[in-house]
């Protein structure tokens, strides 16, 4: 009796051992499609978002070396002066709308959007002051004059697209934390196709030129914007978080403020030592050659890590939603499924960027050298995208843990006392130039991942997921609304 007993208690435990594993097993499989249906419309928004800049860039290329090196000098000035900082103080609605979703206070979303756009709109104002005066900034540190001058007139022909951008990325968030992903990859789909005809249009069939391709961003911005909020407005999909204006996205400010500065530093950092690497080869010889270069390099790269972005958007996504709602192990899981997916990813593309090195640089200029200096750093941009897929769904963790101060310190070691200077010594010291420049980021991504990693690793996530509920419960309020 004994011995049936024993086979018996063993045949129950081998049982239950086989169920926990099945059930693990399902809860894998059912993490891995939440993933994929989120990153997959995120992904295709990212770059359909960002394309249109890139579009831009491509038309203006085709008027010549001094019109391309012009427009991609204001880009990467709009984008280190506008861009990156409403995109990271718009990040803080990734903890706030997400944790909210997640604990299932709907109607905050909407209040939180408002309080974002609110903001956001305040500070395009000084933004588009800077944008307006290109040419005396760039001067000053040291950029040719000619670039300076083709650099403003495109900057200021973008003027109107920071105030969209700004909405626009407050209204991306506030669907994104709520899974709301198909209708963004529409409205941006749709976009991008007008672009390409109002661009074409504007550049090459009128006398605009160069303002022309400023002037279509700007339009295209704001076509994303009215579509959007049109979606907002009228879907019975955000009926329960777009309750209507309320006065209560006037108050608790400063509440909003303690998440979207360090986001927005946080992201601040990163993007903008990218775009020191495009105003640094200025000062190297040949600017011209060298600016064309290494601002197709930063696009290109850019063009890809808007992949990374989209996955780094659904872990942010699922952490804050699962946090919010208490289930720490659900946004554990998370975390491992989506770098899995990012390795994947960067491997892949990877590849593909080193099989098209040779041609890819003739779909932005004309002029044999600039391909063959493009060909030549391809294969150092697929390392560097490996790295940056990596810090891309961890930065993402970050966000959705609303620990974004913790990056911005992460970031600022990582670039500006590891990256930038090493940048510096292998360009101007070791005289490299601009694969010098490059390899010095690359030297700031391998601290930023390792950073990143040991931090995630180190997360006690029943703890996060207590501070999520304090969070969500502490900015509660109840629904009162105006129209």
């Amino acid at each position: 009796m004994n011995m049936i007993s024993m086979m018996m208690m063993m045949k129950m435990e081998v049982a239950g051992q086989l169920r926990e594993r099945e059930t693990e097993r399902r809860r894998l499989l059912k993490e891995v499609k939440k993933q994929l249906w989120l990153a997959g419309p995120l992904v295709c928004t990212s770059v359909l978002q960002f394309s249109l800049q890139l579009i831009s860039l491509m038309y203006v290329g085709h008027l010549g070396e001094l019109p391309l090196s012009g427009a991609s000098m204001a880009t990467s000035f709009a984008t280190v002066t506008g861009f990156s900082l409403l995109l990271g103080m718009a990040s803080a609605l990734d903890t706030l709308c997400g944790q909210s979703y997640g604990a299932e206070q709907y109607h905050m979303l909407g209040i939180h959007m408002q309080r974002a756009m609110l903001i956001l709109s305040l500070v395009s104002i000084p933004l588009a002051i800077i944008w307006a005066n290109t040419r005396a900034i760039l001067v000053a540190f040291g950029q040719d004059h000619d670039i300076s001058e083709e650099a403003q007139i495109y900057a200021r022909f973008m003027i109107p697209s920071i105030f969209a951008y700004a909405l626009l990325q407050c209204l991306v968030k506030f669907l994104q934390t709520q899974n709301i992903v198909f209708p963004m990859m529409i409205s941006s789909g749709i976009t991008t196709l007008i672009h390409l005809l109002v661009c074409w249009a504007l550049v090459f069939k009128t006398d605009l030129g160069l303002r022309g391709a400023a002037l279509a961003n700007s339009i295209s911005y704001w076509t994303n914007v009215v579509l959007l909020a049109l979606y907002v407005k009228f879907s019975s999909s955000c009926a329960k978080t777009w309750t209507g204006l309320s006065k209560e996205a006037l108050h608790d400010v400063l509440n909003f403020l303690r998440l979207a500065i360090p986001s927005a530093v946080m992201v601040c950092l990163e993007m903008w030592s990218f775009e020191m690497i495009v105003l640094a080869s200025g000062l190297l010889p040949d600017p011209e050659l060298q600016i064309s270069v290494l601002s197709i390099c930063l696009n290109t790269t850019t063009t890809v890590w808007m992949i990374t972005y989209g996955l780094g958007n659904a872990v942010s996504t699922r952490v804050s939603n699962e946090l919010g709602a208490g289930r720490p192990y659900a946004a554990r899981l998370a975390v491992c499924v989506v770098l899995v997916m990012a390795v994947t990813e960067a491997v892949i593309v990877g590849a593909v960027m080193i099989s098209i090195r040779n041609i890819w640089g003739y779909a932005y200029s004309d002029v044999v050298e600039v391909a063959r200096y493009v060909a030549a750093m391809m294969p150092i941009l697929a390392a560097s995208n490996f790295l940056d897929a990596l810090q891309g769904v961890l930065s993402g963790t970050v966000r959705g843990c609303g620990r974004q101060k913790v990056g911005a310190f992460v970031n600022l070691g990582s670039y500006y006392i590891v990256g930038i200077p090493s940048a510096i010594v292998f360009a101007f010291v070791l005289h490299i130039g601009g694969k010098g420049l490059w390899f010095g980021i690359i030297c700031g991504l391998i601290v930023q991942v390792l950073s990143l990693s040991t931090i995630t690793l180190r997360t006690n996530w029943e703890q996060q997921a207590k501070k999520a509920t304090e969070r969500v419960y502490d900015s509660t309020i109840p629904v009162d609304t105006v129209s």
